[in-house]
């Protein structure tokens, strides 16, 4: 029995091991492809509606998320997300406590109800904290009617936290709220994000 339960946790752990490496070659290849290096990068799977963290080609961190529920895309006033490479351009909400919602960047002191079913909130709130992404591939993320910085397009906490794992957003990448935190303290303005 001890051997059977070994050999399944050695196939779980080489399984495991594989998904990471095909998940480094796809962004390393994407970086080479652009001739950029770097230690750290952010992807954002949207087949896998997830968020992976990576330092010097590792996985340190893998968090739930949900892109548009309208698809990928990059025109203006589309709802969709991007997709490509992208690097945050600004950080906000240092102050904000979780689940306050920002409105244009700003805390203006109410807190979001948080569902954690499939319940749709009436005003998309956009909450905790904001990594506002700036696209850096010219005719695909970046420029007139496709532009990210110009369409808004964040990383931030929802109060649908219920819905994450799933396309539900309106073009933004959607966290839970304590997780978003979490990651905003880790980033650099100017970190490295892909989204494909």
């Amino acid at each position: 029995m001890l051997r059977i339960l070994t050999l399944i946790i050695i196939s779980l752990l080489g399984f495991d091991a594989i998904a990471q490496n095909s998940i480094i070659e796809r962004v390393d290849n994407y970086l080479d492809s652009k001739n950029i290096f770097t230690d750290e990068i952010i992807y954002v799977s949207i087949k896998k509606q997830t968020l992976y963290h990576i330092q010097n080609k590792r996985i340190i961190k893998e968090y739930t998320i949900s892109s548009s529920s309208y698809g990928i895309g990059s025109k203006s006033g589309s709802n969709k997300t991007p997709i490509g490479l992208h690097s945050v351009k600004e950080k906000y909400g240092d102050k904000t406590p979780i689940n306050g919602i920002m409105v244009s960047r700003v805390f203006l002191g109410n807190i979001a109800t948080i569902y954690n079913d499939e319940t749709k909130s009436k005003t998309d709130d956009i909450t905790s904290r904001i990594l506002w992404l700036d696209g850096l591939e010219k005719g695909k993320n970046k420029g007139k009617g496709i532009d990210s910085f110009n369409r808004y397009i964040y990383i931030h906490g929802t109060s649908e936290e219920g819905r994450l794992g799933k396309p539900a957003s309106n073009g933004c990448i959607r966290m839970k709220n304590k997780e978003v935190i979490d990651l905003y303290k880790l980033l650099e303005v100017g970190t490295l994000v892909l989204i494909l």
